[in-house]
């Protein structure tokens, strides 16, 4: 993996936990970003260099709310940030991780894909990669 990219947190109140994360970094949120095809509205810290995404359900349906029904708030998934994409996830399958989906744009300008968490150790990895303008 080229970085760490960020780190997802799962809440349920973005707006509650905004003022929460800032209290604890000193810092503002620098934006809230909605993802309506996985059913999350974001927001992101940048602590230096490396972001903090808090995902918020905006959909009973979508893979945040289940998770904190499941699991209740906190760590969601690690986000590493790589260049080529496909290729690189091709490279993970070789490697005997299963990614959850094929690669699709995701929050902050990014094209993501997951790797099942039954394949890294119960972690989920989201691996990342900035769209080409």
């Amino acid at each position: 993996m080229e970085k760490l990219e960020h780190i997802g947190i799962a809440v349920k109140n973005l707006k509650e936990s905004n003022a929460l994360f800032a209290k604890l970094l000193g810092k503002p949120h620098y934006k809230i970003e909605e993802v309506a095809s996985e059913g999350v509205r974001t927001s992101f810290f940048d602590v230096g260099g490396i972001k903090i995404e808090l995902l918020e359900a905006i959909r009973a349906d979508s893979p945040i709310a289940k998770f904190i029904e499941k699991r209740g708030e906190g760590l969601h998934h690690l986000a590493f940030g790589v260049v080529g994409l496909e290729d690189r996830v091709k490279e993970e399958i070789e490697k005997g991780f299963r990614p959850l989906s094929e690669p699709k744009d995701g929050a902050d300008n990014k094209r993501i894909v997951f790797l099942h968490p039954k394949t890294t150790n119960n972690v989920l990895v989201e691996l990342c990669e900035d769209k080409h303008p």
